[in-house]
C-alpha cells in the first residue's frame, strides 16, 4: 500500500560565490532500482512557517549551512512522485540563496528517512552539471539554472513543473 499526501514545499538553488550550486546525492532505501539522483535541498513548509523561513531551516537541517541569505521564489513547480512508499503530491517554491564561504556537507537535523535517503552532498560548476548525466531534481534544473548562475532573475516566479506532467488539483 502507499500512503499519499500533499503539500507545500521549500526548495533552494543554493549558489556561492563562484556560482556553483549545491546538490545533495539521494536514492530510494525502498526501491534501490530507481537508481540516484542529485536534487537542491528543500522540504516541507511547516504550518504558518513562510517558504522562505522554511528554505532556511531546510539548508541548515539537510546541509549544515547558517550564513546563507535566502532571496527570492526564483521557480515554482508541482510534482507528483512515489518515495518510500509515499505518495507525494507536492507544491514547491523554489528559491534562490547565496552563502559567503563555500562548505563541506555536514547535516545538522535529518530525519530517519533522510538520513537513509541522503547519500553525499557536494558543489557543481554549471559546466559539470551541464556536461553530467546524472538524474537531477527538479527535473529541469538544467534548462533553467544558467540564466541564474548568469544573474537573469525572473521578475516573478518562473513555473518550472515537468512538461507533460500532472497538473495541481484545483
Amino acid at each position: 500500500m502507499v500512503w499519499g499526501f500533499r503539500r507545500p514545499a521549500a526548495r533552494v538553488v543554493l549558489l556561492d560565490k563562484e556560482k556553483q550550486i549545491f546538490l545533495i546525492k539521494g536514492s530510494d532505501p525502498m526501491r534501490p532500482e530507481k537508481g540516484t539522483w542529485w536534487e537542491i535541498p528543500g522540504g516541507g513548509i511547516e504550518t504558518g512557517e513562510k517558504s522562505e523561513d522554511a528554505a532556511k531551516r531546510e539548508l541548515y537541517e539537510e546541509c549544515g549551512f547558517k550564513d546563507v541569505v535566502v532571496g527570492p521564489c526564483i521557480w515554482t513547480q508541482y510534482v507528483e512522485f512515489d518515495f518510500a512508499m509515499y505518495h507525494f503530491k507536492s507544491d514547491e517554491r523554489i528559491h534562490l540563496a547565496e552563502i559567503e564561504k563555500r562548505a563541506a556537507w555536514d547535516p545538522k537535523g535529518l530525519e530517519a528517512l533522510e538520513a537513509a535517503v541522503f547519500e553525499e552532498g557536494r558543489w557543481w560548476s554549471l559546466d559539470d552539471l551541464l556536461a553530467s548525466e546524472e538524474q537531477t531534481l527538479p527535473e529541469r534544473l538544467r534548462e533553467f539554472l544558467p540564466q541564474i548562475v548568469a544573474g537573469d532573475l525572473p521578475e516573478s516566479p518562473i513555473d518550472i513543473s515537468p512538461i507533460g506532467g500532472p497538473r495541481p488539483p484545483d
